[in-house]
C-alpha cells in the first residue's frame, strides 16, 4: 500500500526538485492562503488580494498536473485511469466554482457559501493526490526520474492559465492547444490592479491573447518546417 506523501520528509521524497517535493509546497502555500482567507483578518482589499493569489496558484497547478503528471500515471500504473479520472473531475468542480465567483459581486451574500465550497473541493483534492496519486508515482519512478518529471512539471506552471476555464478540455493535446491564448489572457488579467474598469481589463487581455496566438503559431511553422 502506498503510504501518503503527508507523512514523508522531503528528503524520502526525493529532494528539493522533485516533482512530490513541488506538489507539496504548493500544497501547503494553498493551505497557508485558504486559512489567511478564512480568519477574516485584514481588510477587504487584502482579502480580495488573498483570494486572487489562491486562484492563480490552484489554476497554474492543476493545468501542470493535468498536462504533465496525470498522463505520465496513466501510462505507469494499471489503475491510472481510474485515479486521474477522479481528480479530473475535482478540478472540474473547482473551475466551475470559481468561474462563479469571478462573476459575483464582491459584496454579494452568496460570494461567501461558493468560496468556502471551493476552498473544501481544494483540500479534498489535495488530500485525493497526497493519500492517492502521488503515491503511486513515488512507486513507480526513481529519484532522478521524480525529479525530470518536476522540472517538466515547474516549466509548465510557470507559463499555464491562472484562471478557471470550465470549457477546456481537461487532459492533452486539447488543454495544451488552448493554454497558449489562455495563459496570456489570464497574465494580462493578472497585471492590472484590483478595482480597474472590467471591459477595460477584458479588452488589453483578449489583445494579449491574440499576440501569444500568433506568436505560437509562427514557431509551430518554423518548427514543422525545420523538422520536414
Amino acid at each position: 500500500m502506498p503510504t501518503s506523501l503527508t507523512a514523508q520528509s522531503y528528503e524520502a521524497l526525493g529532494g528539493d526538485d522533485s516533482i512530490l517535493v513541488r506538489q507539496r509546497r504548493d500544497h501547503a502555500e494553498l493551505d497557508r492562503m485558504m486559512r489567511s482567507y478564512e480568519s477574516a483578518g485584514g481588510s477587504d482589499e487584502e482579502r480580495r488580494r488573498t483570494l486572487k493569489e489562491i486562484v492563480q496558484l490552484t489554476f497554474s497547478h492543476a493545468f501542470a498536473e493535468e498536462t504533465v503528471l496525470w498522463p505520465a500515471l496513466r501510462r505507469l500504473a494499471p489503475d491510472g485511469e481510474e485515479l486521474t479520472a477522479r481528480v479530473e473531475k475535482e478540478h472540474q468542480q473547482i473551475n466551475e466554482l470559481i468561474a462563479g465567483i469571478e462573476r459575483t459581486a464582491v459584496g454579494a451574500p452568496a460570494r461567501h457559501a461558493v468560496v468556502a465550497r471551493a476552498f473544501d473541493l481544494i483540500r479534498q483534492d489535495i488530500r485525493d493526490e497526497e493519500d492517492l496519486l502521488l503515491p503511486r508515482l513515488q512507486e513507480a519512478l526513481d529519484t532522478a526520474e521524480l525529479r525530470r518529471l518536476g522540472a517538466a512539471w515547474e516549466a509548465v506552471r510557470r507559463t499555464a492559465p491562472t484562471h478557471p476555464h470550465p470549457a477546456v478540455p481537461r487532459r492533452p493535446p486539447g488543454n495544451v492547444v488552448l493554454g497558449v491564448p489562455l495563459s496570456a489572457y489570464d497574465r494580462a488579467r493578472d497585471l492590472v490592479p484590483l478595482g480597474a474598469d472590467p471591459a477595460r481589463v477584458r479588452r488589453l487581455a483578449a489583445a494579449a491573447a491574440v499576440l501569444a496566438l500568433g506568436v505560437w503559431l509562427v514557431r509551430t511553422v518554423r518548427a514543422q518546417g525545420r523538422r520536414a
